[in-house]
């Protein structure tokens, strides 16, 4: 089965950063060739999708609540997509995952389903 792999989360202060990254399960898998989502899970609430890198042309989408401040990126040189994310609330705690997902008409940031995806990693926003 296919895993990506989620590093970067931690415990930080309200209007603080952190930067996730994202990458293949190896070497051979090459994450430029897929559109990747970013999703986050907050305890006692559904999954949400919090952006989203195109695997065709590099167009970037984000939810409301997260523009302005999220920035996802890819480096096709080390084979990692980024979220970084400024500006941090207490209400972006959760847990974030990096998945592949299908693009296309009618996908949305709202909509998008992910297909492989991995362990995540905990973004924890509290002073």
């Amino acid at each position: 089965q296919v895993q990506l792999m989620e590093s970067g989360g931690g415990l930080v202060q309200p209007g603080g950063s952190l930067k996730l990254s994202c990458a293949g399960p190896h070497s051979g898998y090459t994450l430029g060739h897929y559109a990747i989502g970013w999703f986050r899970q907050a305890p006692g609430k559904e999954r949400e999708g919090v952006s989203s890198i195109s695997g065709v042309d590099g167009r970037t989408y984000y939810t409301d609540s997260v523009k302005g401040r999220f920035t996802i990126s890819r480096d096709f040189a080390k084979n990692m997509v980024y979220l970084q994310m400024n500006s941090l609330k207490p209400e972006d705690t959760a847990v974030y995952y990096c998945a592949t997902v299908e693009e296309g008409p009618g996908i949305t940031i709202a909509n998008m389903v992910p297909l492989h995806w991995g362990q995540g990693t905990q973004v924890t926003v509290s002073s």
